[in-house]
């Protein structure tokens, strides 16, 4: 039987929204491992489906608390749930991430977040050198139809070392390769959700397997691992 987000989670991050504190967290801490336990099932099996169509070994849910030791924004608690997913390194490259956040927040992301200096080098040259396979692939019409466009965070200008006029210049100066799918409330809490994102990450697979080939191997396509 599919576990599904309670609609309570939204209820009590609403309200923790407006009482974040410590004393308000602590007098309502049953019922926020009552909803934190729902949202572990429902990541849980998330997980178990990713596994039927990709090689992931963990997951992980990521803490309620803040660190607020370096943040201007003191607030001890988040306000959502996040869970990330990661396949199995170095053969397999990229990772799934699911948002859950009440007020139409909520999101999944999967791609590059933070390419390593060396990751991202060998990225930059290979669509340098040939930057069409991963053109037919973000422009797939299927694929764009669920994932949309690439984002991330990008350089004003080319990288040092490539040509600011190269026709792929768009590609080069980006610093990181991601994929977003905003979701309602109302689709996060209906029954059939979990499935909706698994199939979502399984679209994803095109670009994961061309960007795992670009980065386990050189730029003669000869294995690096």
């Amino acid at each position: 039987m599919d576990i599904v987000i309670e609609k309570n989670v939204f209820e009590y991050l609403k309200k923790l929204e407006k009482n974040n504190n410590r004393d308000w967290f602590n007098d309502h801490k049953k019922e926020f491992k009552l909803i934190e336990a729902n949202v572990k099932h429902v990541y849980s099996q998330l997980f178990e489906l990713l596994k039927t169509h990709d090689d992931v070994d963990t997951f992980k849910i990521f803490r309620i608390y803040r660190d607020v030791r370096f943040s201007k924004n003191k607030l001890p608690y988040k306000t959502h749930f996040g869970g990330s997913f990661n396949r199995v390194k170095p053969y397999l490259r990229g990772g799934y991430y699911v948002h859950i956040q009440p007020n139409n927040e909520s999101f999944i992301a999967t791609g590059f977040w933070d390419p390593n200096k060396e990751d991202l080098l060998r990225i930059r040259k290979e669509f340098e050198m040939d930057d069409q396979d991963i053109r037919d692939i973000i422009n797939d019409k299927t694929f764009k139809n669920i994932w949309g466009e690439l984002t991330g965070d990008e350089l004003i200008t080319a990288p040092k070392g490539f040509d600011r006029d190269h026709k792929a210049i768009d590609l080069i100066k980006k610093k990181q390769y991601i994929f977003t799918k905003k979701y309602t409330d109302k689709e996060v809490l209906d029954p059939n959700f979990i499935h909706e994102v698994n199939n979502a990450f399984r679209a994803i697979r095109p670009y994961f397997d061309y960007m795992s080939d670009v980065l386990t191997t050189d730029l003669n396509g000869v294995s690096i691992i």
